[in-house]
């Protein structure tokens, strides 16, 4: 017999387990999350440091590949997704930024009312269990633990020195009333284990009978009666209906691909693929965002990097340490510093620094050999669009990715500032006491505007932050996929929660941002009930 829900949510990642959580405090709505990977039980997931581990493993994340991209020289843009419960928060650097405020009254001024920074604030601050700060800014209320670093690597400590040497000013909370400057980042972590969405609000759900979390389960369209949606079949053919609400939460990739199997999208273009047209919204797969960063290293004098301390004596050391203490650099979320520049003067900040204790490698090249530590300056609101289009009707076939990054110059252009500014930072008196010299890019190619521009063509990679493809706006916007309540336009019973609603990419890390987009999504649903 088939199984009816309440409640529908396509995807445990850092959106859909606010979701659950959120809607299952209320006992009579039966919910039902569906996973696509598998349970967040491998303890490497829960340790700070060995976040490495997993993405290295393969296991809980989904490598998406696009197309050959010619802004990256014939390369692909390989995008890791978390496919774990806690999607991209079980697997990510931990990072808690939630961007600039004039992301979010951009949005508002683009017809998306409701999600003006000072209207998305409120939910943010609801969320969050900040260690350290309060007020005005932050809450300390939630159940998402927000803490500072437990380790500070010395490396870690002399960019910032090197930062504020060269020009730059010191910011101990990237969330308060200014985003700009340089400082360690706060991260979800909490008694130094990761804390991710899961952990936050899908472990008290799972607590309630009145949720239900399956796990290694792939949707392969949601289910319609007329415009109603009323169920999503499974790709072994099982079906669970919805007596109210269908929430997608898959992912800024997997989102748009499961609503154009299931005939949203495109109307000639589903048609061309037998697929019956059951919502004619062509933005849907289309305003593809990410986040991309090129690299900026050095070789230090002496052995002092993190280079080797995953094996041997050492790892068991730093192991027992952890173990004992949840101290140490197993504590660390290793991308422990960073900041945010404004380098075209504009006022608002337009490149963020990742900064690594290590010389780190890419999905396609080696890191280089030594020890030393990377900087990777990465624009924040990127012009270049691209698409997410499925080749076929069959749920298993691989979709069209065509990233498209770095195609609007502009682009280029905030990189090469970008590798300027990090240039500057180890020309500074902190960084030259312990370098040896640059790895990356070598001396000479940022005075050369086309090596320069080829550098970052090159080595040019995802911050894994892709957003977009099912983007809000205005009911007479003809490429907005929901509406600013997060309803699929044209259809009834069907909302998105996930960085595929962004307008635009908010200037910083999205998990932080996607767990608001999730309770603003649930207040929506409960909202509509009343």
């Amino acid at each position: 017999m088939t199984e009816t829900y309440d409640y529908i949510i396509v995807g445990g990642g850092s959106a859909g387990c606010v979701v659950v959580n959120r809607l299952s405090a209320n006992p009579k709505n039966r919910v039902l999350l569906i996973e696509s990977g598998r349970r967040d039980s491998d303890p490497w997931i829960h340790i700070p440091a060995t976040f490495f581990k997993v993405l290295g493993k393969g296991i809980d994340i989904h490598p998406y590949a696009s197309d050959p991209e010619p802004g990256l020289n014939g390369r692909p843009s390989i995008v890791p997704q978390g496919n774990v419960l806690g999607g991209g928060s079980s697997v990510n650097a931990m990072i808690y930024i939630r961007g600039h405020r004039n992301d979010y009254d951009t949005w508002s001024q683009m017809g998306c009312r409701g999600w003006s920074y000072d209207e998305v604030l409120p939910a943010f601050k609801a969320l969050e269990k900040n260690q350290v700060f309060d007020g005005e800014f932050h809450g300390q209320a939630g159940t998402l633990t927000v803490s500072n670093p437990r380790h500070r690597h010395p490396l870690s400590e002399a960019f910032v020195r090197a930062a504020v040497e060269s020009g730059l000013k010191p910011n101990a909370d990237f969330n308060g009333a200014d985003q700009e400057g340089v400082g360690f980042y706060q991260s979800t972590t909490n008694g130094g284990r990761r804390w991710s969405s899961a952990m936050a609000f899908l472990r008290e759900a799972e607590k309630r009978p009145n949720v239900t979390v399956l796990t290694e389960r792939k949707v392969a369209r949601v289910l319609f009666e007329g415009r109603k949606a009323i169920g999503v079949a499974l790709l072994d053919g099982t079906v669970y209906k919805a007596s109210r609400e269908i929430v997608l939460a898959a992912g800024a990739i997997a989102t748009p691909r499961l609503l154009q199997l299931s005939g949203i999208g495109n109307g000639g273009h589903l048609a061309s693929l037998g697929i019956d047209v059951v919502a004619d919204l062509p933005g849907v797969g289309e305003n593809y965002q990410d986040h991309m960063e090129v690299p900026v290293q050095a070789e230090t004098r002496e052995p002092i990097s993190i280079l080797g301390h995953d094996s041997g004596l050492r790892a068991v050391g730093h192991m027992l340490r952890y173990l004992t203490t949840k101290q140490g650099l197993l504590s660390s979320n290793v991308v422990e510093c960073g900041g945010f520049v404004d380098t075209a003067g504009t006022g608002q900040p337009d490149v963020q620094f990742h900064v690594l204790p290590v010389l780190v490698g890419f999905v396609d090249r080696e890191p280089e050999p030594g020890h030393g530590f990377s900087i990777g300056p990465c624009y924040l609101l990127p012009r270049s669009r691209g698409s997410i289009r499925i080749t076929s009707a069959d749920p298993a076939a691989k979709v069209d990715f065509n990233a498209n990054v770095l195609s609007d110059p502009a682009d280029v252009e905030t990189l090469a500032r970008g590798v300027k500014a990090a240039i500057r930072i180890l020309d500074a008196p902190s960084m030259q006491a312990i370098v040896k010299r640059r790895v990356l890019p070598r001396p000479g190619v940022e005075n050369d505007a086309a090596a320069l521009e080829n550098y970052i063509r090159q080595t040019a990679k995802t911050v894994f932050h892709p957003a977009g493809t099912a983007r809000m706006g205005r009911e007479d916007d003809p490429l907005a996929v929901v509406t600013p309540e997060l309803t699929v336009r044209g259809v009834e019973g069907l909302r998105v929660a996930d960085a595929s609603v962004m307008p635009t990419l908010v200037s910083g890390n999205t998990n932080a941002p996607c767990m608001m987009i999730g309770a603003r999504a649930a207040s929506f649903i409960e909202r509509a009930v009343r």
